[in-house]
């Protein structure tokens, strides 16, 4: 009887499922076209608890709204027929460009085009919108060829004007506004790639098919500005509340986030504490998502306009209230509580002062702070430039009437850090700690970070014995999240927070849990870190390390 002949087994088009945390897992695929197809999918019929959906040239990070969520994500992924193409709605874009970027000529002797062969290359082939990323309206475009794959500059400019078109690798983009960048510029335009006033801000959405066509007009970019008449029509169902005398260090409009929106390149904002922000709402009786003030360092002087009802909490700090009709008399000073509801009248100032325990502190307004909404939230994205400006002296705040039938709370506790040890947070491993061997796991785990003064909304920089990967080269950009601590090549860890960017290129070693952020909020410049290994109970219900089909 004749041997039966077998087949060759094909490849898994899903490699592995990685947690990302205990809130998101990276998945790995053989191909772009089964990252498309994922995402497509995804995107075409949202599980329950499904928040974004971050697609890259080899990964796809999903996000969901609670670890149970999660692991029902995990199982439904394992079950999609990825061979599948992806079906998505494709618009063709044509934008129009200037070629005569500072990169051109290096361009042309790396492809051996010349500058000529490299214009006709560019506008001679469709590209597709693959993903998005690094900043909003930032699209990676995929090539009908490879004729224009060039390397990144060996050395990333500090600061790449808006509208350069450029070539990274197997890749073109635009940026849509001022960014570091390390790309090869080749040309400019004057497309608005991101423009909020529209239905889709982004210009080019992923799987939106582009064609560039040579221009030789001058090229201007244009910027959008709220016109006094849209900005009026948010606010018709809102008072002038308060007056900024004195902004402090940093005092920005934030409320729980604008999460959704990573696939077009915008993070999810928002409160650094959420729970504080959270408590803060609950004392004056306002929805704990009603946008608040966060303020860095103390130093916040407000005025009442019109009787108000406050509450201040996260970071432990002097409150002072003064009643004055003269700048250089003081009728009366109270020192209201923090983490309980005071009354703010007319006329009278507020001033938060340097915290004594944290780093941060919020406040809220009874009704909630108003103002033009941007993607659904009023957080100041300090990264991305979305939502409103950093407070300023002399800025005024509407504030919401309360809603019929809110109550003020009652006096909370606000737990915070102590900083005479080193605080603890516990971390998901991954998902690239394969990038790292034993030893420098074990290294990053035992010892204790320093907080540096670098640190920011975007993430905390962290200063110890520095950590070495395995691997040589560089890692392929990749969807990231809040929690992630990310090793670049010096090795010292940055943890990024609330206005991290969506996608990044240096290997994630560990993910703090979700409970834990909120600690990491009010660690000051000097205090100390240590990560612990979250317990199973804490670590989404999949494969520790991975997943591989």
């Amino acid at each position: 009887m004749a041997a039966t002949q077998q087949r060759p087994a094909t490849a898994p088009v899903l490699t592995a499922i990685r947690p990302a945390g205990d809130r998101a897992i990276l998945v790995e695929l053989s191909s772009l076209d089964a990252v498309l197809s994922l995402q497509a999918q995804l995107m075409a019929h949202p599980r329950p608890g499904q928040i974004d959906v971050i697609a890259a040239a080899g990964t796809v990070l999903i996000t969901a709204d609670s670890p149970h969520a999660l692991q029902e994500l995990a199982e439904h992924v394992r079950g999609l027929d990825l061979d599948a193409p992806a079906e998505a709605d494709s618009t063709l874009v044509t934008i129009e460009v200037v070629y005569d970027g500072d990169d051109l000529d290096e361009a042309a002797a790396l492809t051996g085009l010349g500058r000529e062969g490299v214009v006709a290359a560019h506008t001679g082939q469709l590209w597709t919108a693959a993903f998005a990323g690094f900043a909003p309206g930032f699209a990676y475009l995929t090539g009908e060829n490879s004729t224009l794959d060039v390397p990144r500059r060996r050395s990333p400019r500090t600061a790449v004007p808006a509208g350069a078109v450029a070539l990274g690798g197997q890749y073109s983009a635009i940026y849509p506004r001022q960014s570091p960048g390390g790309w090869q510029l080749i040309g400019r335009t004057d497309a608005a790639l991101w423009d909020l006033e529209r239905e889709n801000p982004a210009l080019i959405r992923p799987g939106d098919t582009v064609r560039f066509a040579a221009v030789r007009a001058q090229a201007t970019v244009r910027r959008h500005t709220e016109t006094a008449a849209s900005a009026e029509a948010h606010e018709e169902h809102a008072s002038a509340g308060l007056a900024v005398r004195k902004p402090g260090l940093q005092a920005t409009i934030q409320d729980l986030g604008r999460p959704g929106y990573a696939a077009l390149g915008v993070s999810s904002s928002g409160a650094m504490d959420r729970g504080a922000l959270r408590r803060a709402n609950r004392l004056v009786g306002n929805p704990e998502d009603a946008a608040g003030i966060e303020t860095l360092f103390g130093g916040l002087e407000l005025e009442a306009l019109t009787d108000q009802v406050l509450a201040v909490t996260g970071a432990s700090a002097p409150l002072e209230v003064t009643s004055s009709n003269d700048a250089q008399t003081t009728a009366a000073v109270r020192h209201p509580a923090c983490d309980a509801p005071f009354a703010l009248l007319a006329g009278e100032r507020l001033t938060v002062g340097a915290p004594t325990a944290g780093l941060r502190c919020y406040l809220a307004v009874r009704g909630g702070v108003a103002g033009p909404a941007a993607l659904g939230s009023r957080s100041t994205d300090t990264m991305s430039g979305i939502g409103p400006e950093p407070l300023t002296a002399g800025t005024i705040l509407p504030v919401h009437a309360a809603k019929p039938g809110s109550i003020v709370g009652n006096p909370e506790i606000s737990p915070l850090p102590d900083q005479g040890h080193a605080t603890v947070l516990r971390v998901v491993p991954g998902p690239r700690q394969d990038w790292f061997n034993a030893e420098t796991l074990k290294s990053f785990l035992s010892q204790e970070w320093t907080v540096t003064p670098k640190s920011n909304r975007i993430g905390l920089r962290l200063d110890g014995q520095g950590l070495t990967r395995s691997k040589e080269g560089e890692l392929a950009s990749e969807g990231t999240v809040r929690g992630a601590v990310q090793v670049p090549p010096e090795g010292q860890p940055v943890l990024f927070l609330s206005d991290h960017p969506v996608t990044g290129g240096y290997p994630v070693i560990a993910v703090v849990v979700h409970a834990d952020l909120d600690k990491a909020a009010q660690l000051p410049p000097g205090a100390t870190v240590r990560f612990t290994a979250a317990s199973p109970a804490d670590q989404p219900d999949t494969p520790k390390e991975s997943f591989h089909a």
